[in-house]
């Protein structure tokens, strides 16, 4: 399997720190999550009939015409590949890179024809594409494409029977990005996931927004019962709470900015998204993986890039306490120079 975020029992195996004693911002999960409701008893007994309030509620919250849930964004990045292999045969795909791993990874994995390319070159990749995958907001970089143009290069690759798949895990926080709205259309495929602006990510509950007829078949590959009875109860009332949800936009449009100003405060330029904020090795002055070592020595998790997205991406700290001690470490690193980040 490929490395992911969130990976404490690997840090605390790494460090001889027990996982209790991170400050994980390894993921760019809000750490500010829905407090979950009690859960109805029927859910634990009955097996997990898709509920069609949730279907209902996550089209209201997402504004798409028709959506599925499926056992986290995940299942679906992992089941569409397939399913294109058994529709149309090996394509050649084009992912957008860097970006999250695992969309070229089970690309590949269904002997399709993959080709990485950074976000500035994918208009003109669009051409010779069959498929086209690329996150909006990009994780890690945090990197963004108007929602027309997506629009434009959906029609392009509809026209030879060609799909635009658009991640928007990221994109509760930048609805003017969204083309969720407008999957009715052929060949357009949106992926949407309670994990990251609702800090759910335990109930591996996402959407796919598409083409009835792809969710027909797309469903029909998962098999039943994929959503627990409790997952779909509490992602139901977190879609449906309007309150929570505006109170939450505003902690993180607030939250996020704060961890931009604190990283550039410490000479670390960064970008990213409110859940997130990325500094490439270019940034850090080439010393990324010094910059991670010396956080994990001061008990802070971070995610680190080691290959082409080389650099490192910070999530939110939960509270105070977690600022402070990320803003120590990062006085720390900034004060003593890069070349002793190491030898604490």
């Amino acid at each position: 399997m490929l490395e992911h975020g969130g990976n404490l029992q690997e840090a605390a195996r790494l460090y001889d720190r027990p996982v209790a004693h991170w400050l994980d911002l390894s993921t760019g999960i809000n750490p500010r999550y829905y407090p979950v409701p009690v859960v109805a008893d029927q859910a634990w007994h009955r097996l997990p009939e898709t509920l069609p309030a949730l279907s209902r509620a996550a089209q209201e919250f997402y504004g798409a015409p028709a959506m599925l849930a499926v056992a986290g964004t995940q299942a679906a990045i992992q089941a569409l590949p397939r399913l294109r292999s058994l529709n149309y045969g090996a394509s050649r795909v084009v992912v957008a890179a860097p970006s999250y791993a695992e969309h070229a990874h089970q690309w590949r994995q269904h002997a399709h024809q993959v080709q990485e390319c950074c976000y500035d070159q994918l208009g003109a990749a669009v051409a010779t594409a069959d498929v086209m995958v690329l996150c909006n907001p990009n994780n890690p970089t945090g990197e963004t494409i108007a929602a027309q143009t997506l629009l434009d290069w959906a029609a392009q690759l509809a026209g030879r029977g060609g799909w635009l798949i658009v991640d928007e895990a990221f994109g509760d926080t930048a609805s003017e990005l969204s083309v969720a709205s407008s999957t009715a259309q052929p060949g357009l495929i949106v992926l949407r996931s309670v994990g990251k602006f609702f800090g759910l990510a335990g109930l591996r509950l996402g959407f796919v927004a598409a083409q009835t007829s792809l969710l027909i078949q797309l469903q029909n590959m998962l098999g039943p019962w994929t959503i627990s009875g409790p997952a779909q109860q509490i992602a139901h009332a977190a879609l449906e709470d309007r309150a929570w949800q505006i109170d939450t936009r505003l902690y993180l449009q607030m939250a996020g900015t704060r961890l931009h100003r604190l990283l550039q405060e410490h000479g670390f330029s960064s970008s990213g998204t409110h859940l997130f904020q990325w500094c490439s090795d270019a940034a850090l002055q080439g010393k990324t993986e010094q910059l991670w070592q010396h956080l994990a020595g001061q008990g802070i998790w971070v995610r680190l890039f080691r290959d082409a997205a080389r650099g490192l991406r910070f999530g939110l700290p939960p509270d105070e306490a977690g600022w402070q001690k990320l803003t120590a470490a990062l006085t720390t690193a900034s004060t003593t120079g890069i070349d002793t980040w190491t030898k604490k």
